[in-house]
C-alpha cells in the first residue's frame, strides 16, 4: 500500500479496508469503489487491473493522465481536480512484458436490471425475466457489450469469467443489486459467441464455477460453458400463428408423432452423426407431412449434459441443445413445421434437475433452486434434485422458462414430464422418507400452486396452445380449469389405457377372453379428463420390447395384431401419440445412440404397416366423428362391448354437430368370422373405409367388397344390422349413411 487509513488520508482516496476487501474478491459492490465518482475535490477514477504495471486514464479521447498505483496487486486511482461531473473515459493498461491494451471500464455503467424487474422477479410475476437475467448484447452510451445478471443471494461475491477475460475472476467482479440477490455487470469486452461462466465465492469460502441458468446457448456437451447469443431470426409463420387462437385442441384432430431428434435418422456416410435442426426441418418435416400426423412432440430439446437421459435431466432451461445447431436453427425447424401445417409440442421437465457441479444444484453454495431437506429436495429414483416450488424466484424461473419456449420459439404446446412426482410428496418414497404438508397430507401444495399458475399464464399469453400432463395416477382434475379446482392442463396422457391395452395385446389370443375388461374398463373414466392415448418412447425401452416385438404369435400374427391395435387406437376416444419407429414396426428396442432401422422399409410387411398408419391419419383428419367429441359421452356409443369369448368389441363414434357416425369393429382373435352380425343405428349402405386385413397393408385381403347394406334385423338393441366378413386379427371401419 502507498498509504494507510490515518487521519491524514485525503477524503477522496479509497479506504485501505475497502481495497483489501476488493482484492480478496469479497466485495459485494465493486462499483461503489471502482469506476468514476464525483467528490467535493473533483472526480475520482479507480481501476483494478491485476498484474498491470501502469494504467493511464484517457479523458474524452484526448487527455492522458497516469493513474496512481495504490496497491501492488493492480489497484489504481486518480483525482481529476479540474472536473466536477462524470465524463467519458478509457483505460490504457500496461503490463510488464510490454503489452498494452485500451479498454472501456466496465465499472462506469449504471445497472442494466431495474428495480421493477427485481420486484417482479421476487414476486414470481416477471413473465419475461429472461430478457433481464442471463447474458444480453446491449449498446449503452454508444458502447457495445454484454450485460450479465445472475441470481445468487447467498454468495459472498460473484465474477463473470470467460474467453473475453482469460477466465480470470479478478477482472469482472459483479455487484449485487440491493437485497434481491441478483448480481449484475455490463462487460464491454464481451460479444456474441463469447463463452462464459460465473465464478461464485460461497459463504463458507468455497469456489464454484457455474453455467448461466438463463443462458440461451451452451457449449456442446461434454463442454459446459454458456455462450452469449442473440437471435437474428425472423419467423415466417404468421398465418399459422394468426390461426392458432382459433384452434381448440380438444375439438380438433391431434395425431402426434413423438420424436427423439438425435436418433430419428442419422448420416452413415459421416460417422452416423445426428441430423441438424435444419436438416431435420426438411427431412422430418416432409416425412411427418407425408404420414399425415398433425403434430410432432420432441423429447426435451433443452440442453442436457447426459445424452442417456434423453433430455429429461435438463441443465439449460432456456437453451436448445447445441448438439444439433443454434437456437436460430431450432427456430427454423419450428418455422418449417408450421409451414407444413404441423404443430410442435416440446417435452419440458420442471419436476427435477441433475446434480452436475456446473449446473443449478447448490448454485451459490446453498440449496437455492432445490429444497435443502432431501425428503423434499432429492429424487432417489432419478438421483436428481427437486425444485423448491414454494420459492418465488424459483417459480419465476420455471414459469419464465415455459413461456420462453411458447413465445420465443412459437412452440404450440408443452408436455410436462413426471407431474405425479411433483404433486405427491411421497412419490417414490417409503414411510419416513417424506414430509407431510401442513395439513398432514401427501399433496405437494407448492407444486400444485405452481402448476396452476404456470398453466394460467401459458394459456393467457398464448391462445391456442395446449399444455399436456404426463400424470400417471388418478388425481382428479388434471385437465380441468383452475377455476374449477383443476390443475389447468388441456390434456392428460391416459397411462391406464396404455397399460391395459398393451397388457391385453401382449397375450396370446387364447387367453384374451379372460382379460376383456382391459379393453372396456377405460371407457368408465374416458371423460373424466381430456385424454391423449400414448404409445410413447417409455414403452419401447428397458426390456419392454418394441411395439412389434410385444405382439404374440408368428410373424404374420405379430404384424396383424399391431395393425389391429393401431386401428382400434385411432378409432377410440382420445388424441393419439405414437413414438417414432413404431409406425413401420421396428423389431428392436429404441436406442438413443443409433438411427431407426429405416432399412426395414425394404420389406413388404413393414411398408404395409407404415401405409396403414398413413391411412389412419388421413381418415382421422377427415372424419369429424373421430375427434369432434373426444372428451364427452356424446361422441361414443358401445354397440357390442361384451363379446369376450370371440375377442370382439364394436363401438360407434359420433360427430354431434352433423350426426355423422363411424362404426369400428375389432376382432382380436386369429379366427375369421363370416357372417358376423353387427347392430347399426339406421338403414342404408355402410361403406367399408378401412380394413387392416387389406393386402395393401400386408393382410389376407378378406373384407366386404366396399361395404354392406343394413337390413331391418334387430340386433342387441338396434333396429337394423349388417352382416359382415370380419377378418382375423383385424379392425374394420364403416362409415354410416349420411
Amino acid at each position: 500500500m502507498h498509504n494507510d487509513d490515518t487521519g491524514t488520508r485525503e477524503p477522496w482516496r479509497a479506504p485501505n479496508a475497502e481495497i483489501e476487501r476488493l482484492l480478496a474478491l469479497e466485495h459485494p459492490d465493486p462499483h461503489s469503489l471502482l469506476g468514476i465518482h464525483p467528490t467535493p475535490d473533483g472526480v475520482v477514477v479507480r481501476a483494478y487491473r491485476p498484474d498491470a504495471e501502469q494504467v493511464v486514464l484517457i479523458v474524452e479521447d484526448k487527455i492522458r493522465l497516469p493513474m496512481e498505483r495504490r496497491h501492488d496487486d493492480g489497484f489504481f486511482e486518480i483525482l481529476v481536480r479540474e472536473r466536477r461531473e462524470v465524463f467519458k473515459y478509457l483505460l490504457e493498461v500496461h503490463y510488464p512484458r510490454g503489452e498494452t491494451f485500451t479498454i472501456v471500464d466496465p465499472y462506469r455503467f449504471l445497472p442494466t436490471v431495474g428495480e421493477l424487474d427485481l420486484h417482479l422477479w421476487a414476486e414470481s410475476k416477471h413473465e419475461r425475466v429472461y430478457d433481464k437475467l442471463g447474458a444480453h448484447l446491449r449498446e449503452i452510451d454508444g458502447i457495445r457489450g454484454v450485460s450479465f445478471a445472475v441470481w445468487a443471494p447467498n454468495a459472498r461475491s460473484v465474477s463473470v469469467i470467460g474467453d473475453f477475460n482469460g477466465w480470470d475472476g479478478r477482472l469482472h467482479l459483479m455487484r449485487v443489486l440491493g437485497s434481491s440477490g441478483v448480481w449484475e455487470l455490463f462487460v464491454p469486452d464481451a460479444g456474441a459467441g463469447s463463452k462464459y461462466k460465473y465464478e461464485i465465492r460461497t459463504g463458507d469460502g468455497g469456489l464454484l464455477l457455474k453455467a448461466d441458468p438463463f443462458a440461451t446457448l451452451m457449449e456442446t456437451p461434454p463442454a459446459t460453458a454458456s455462450v452469449v447469443f442473440q437471435s437474428s431470426y425472423r419467423f415466417n409463420d404468421q398465418e399459422w400463428m394468426d390461426g392458432r387462437p382459433g384452434r381448440e385442441a380438444i375439438k380438433s384432430p391431434m395425431s402426434i408423432y413423438e420424436v427423439h431428434l438425435g436418433s430419428w435418422r442419422r448420416v452413415p456416410e459421416q460417422g452416423h452423426r445426428s441430423l441438424t435442426y435444419r436438416e431435420l426441418a426438411e427431412q422430418l418435416g416432409d416425412y411427418v407431412s407425408d404420414m399425415g400426423f398433425t403434430h410432432v412432440e420432441l423429447l426435451p430439446v433443452m440442453e442436457h449434459p447426459f445424452a442417456g437421459s434423453w433430455g429429461y435431466q435438463v441443465s439449460g432451461y432456456f437453451a436448445p441443445t447445441s448438439r444439433f445447431g443454434t437456437p436460430d436453427d431450432f427456430r427454423f425447424f419450428v418455422d418449417e413445421m408450421h409451414r407444413r401445417n404441423i404443430g410442435v409440442i416440446l417435452d419440458w421437465v420442471p419436476a427435477h434437475f441433475p446434480r452436475d457441479a456446473f449446473s443449478l444444484g447448490r448454485f451459490d453454495g446453498t440449496a437455492l433452486y432445490e429444497h435443502l431437506d432431501p425428503r423434499l429436495g432429492y429424487h432417489p429414483e432419478w438421483d436428481t434434485y427437486i425444485f423448491n416450488y414454494g420459492r418465488n424466484e424459483v417459480r419465476s424461473f420455471l414459469i419464465a422458462s415455459a413461456l420462453y419456449w411458447l413465445g420465443e420459439f412459437h412452440a404450440d404446446g408443452l408436455r410436462v414430464d413426471a407431474v405425479a412426482s411433483m404433486i405427491y410428496l411421497d412419490y417414490g418414497r417409503r414411510d419416513g422418507e417424506w414430509v407431510p404438508n401442513p395439513y398432514g397430507g401427501k399433496e405437494n401444495l407448492d407444486a400444485i400452486s405452481f402448476l396452476r399458475a404456470m398453466n394460467e399464464r401459458a394459456y393467457a399469453l398464448n391462445p391456442g396452445i395446449v399444455m399436456v400432463a404426463e400424470e400417471s395416477t388418478a388425481w382428479t382434475g388434471v385437465s380441468r380449469p383452475t377455476y374449477a379446482g383443476g390443475l389447468g392442463f388441456g390434456l392428460k396422457w391416459d397411462m391406464g389405457w396404455m397399460h391395459d391395452t398393451l397388457e391385453y395385446f401382449s397375450l396370446d389370443p387364447v387367453y384374451r377372453r379372460h382379460h376383456h375388461r382391459d379393453l372396456t374398463f377405460g371407457m368408465l373414466y374416458a371423460w373424466s379428463e381430456n385424454f391423449v392415448l400414448p404409445l410413447s418412447h417409455d414403452e419401447v425401452v428397458h426390456g419392454k420390447r418394441s411395439m412389434l416385438s410385444k405382439m404374440p404369435g408368428d410373424r404374420w400374427q405379430q404384424f396383424a395384431n399391431l395393425r389391429a391395435l393401431y386401428a382400434y387406437m385411432w378409432a377410440r376416444c382420445g388424441k393419439k401419440l405414437l413414438f417414432m419407429g413404431s409406425e413401420f414396426g421396428q423389431w428392436r428396442e429404441w436406442n438413443h445412440d443409433e438411427s431407426l432401422d429405416w432399412n426395414l422399409l425394404d420389406y413388404d410387411e413393414h411398408r404395409g404397416l407404415q401405409r396403414l398408419v398413413r391411412d389412419l391419419n388421413w381418415h382421422y383428419r377427415v372424419e369429424p366423428a373421430l375427434w369432434e367429441a373426444d372428451v364427452e359421452p356424446s361422441g361414443f356409443q358401445w354397440i357390442a362391448p361384451d363379446n369376450a369369448d370371440d375377442n370382439v368389441i364394436v363401438f360407434m363414434r359420433i360427430a354431434p354437430s352433423s350426426g355423422q357416425k363411424l362404426i369400428c369393429v375389432c376382432n382380436f382373435s386369429p379366427v375369421m368370422r363370416a357372417p358376423y352380425r353387427v347392430g347399426v343405428p339406421e338403414p342404408g349402405f355402410y361403406r367399408e373405409i378401412l380394413n387392416t386385413d387389406s393386402a395393401y397393408y400386408g393382410g389376407t385381403n378378406a373384407g366386404n367388397a366396399g361395404g354392406v347394406e343394413a337390413r331391418k334385423i334387430e340386433w342387441f338393441g338396434f333396429s337394423h344390422s349388417i352382416a359382415i366378413t370380419l377378418p382375423p386379427l383385424a379392425v374394420v371401419w364403416f362409415r354410416a349413411p349420411s
